[in-house]
């Protein structure tokens, strides 16, 4: 392995989710939007729609992970590609598991700010973390990854 053999995502992903989370929360202190829709009795069972799924995304794609005895840190090499299992329904199900789990939680804790900033949080994962996971896992696992991103989306 040299010191170039990862990606190059030094930030790990769940703290950017918690960052752009956290700044939403801080927003709504120092510029509150009504969140009086947030309220509603339906509001849990919306919740619940979003965390379940969530948390099924996460636990199938570590679970991936644990049996392939790949590492989740993106500042490590990876030692295969993961192509199956939930892998074969998304190229990023950490990824989608956690915009499902954040929508989940500003449901229950109803700021309009986490869905403000969303659109950037999008952004961030999809430039600065899946850009260049996928630059990388061109690299290093060449035509197998380009025909598996052919066959499978990078979301859903």
């Amino acid at each position: 392995m040299t010191a170039k053999d990862n990606p190059g995502v030094y930030i790990p992903p769940p703290l950017i989710y918690i960052a752009v989370f956290v700044s939403a929360v801080f927003l709504q202190k120092i510029a509150g939007i009504d969140n009086s829709l947030f309220q509603t009795r339906s509001i849990l069972f919306i919740s619940i729609l979003f965390f379940v799924p969530g948390l099924f995304f996460i636990v199938r794609s570590l679970n991936q992970f644990i049996l392939t005895k790949n590492s989740v840190l993106t500042i490590k090499a990876a030692k295969s590609l993961q192509k199956t299992g939930i892998y074969q329904t998304t190229r990023n199900p950490m990824y989608v598991g956690l915009i499902l789990i954040y929508l989940g939680l500003t449901c229950l804790v109803g700021n309009w700010w986490n869905i403000i900033l969303l659109p950037l949080l999008f952004l961030i994962i999809q430039l600065y973390v899946i850009g260049r996971e996928e630059k990388y896992l061109a690299r290093k696992f060449g035509n197998e990854y380009m025909d598996y991103r052919r066959c499978v989306r990078r979301w859903l």
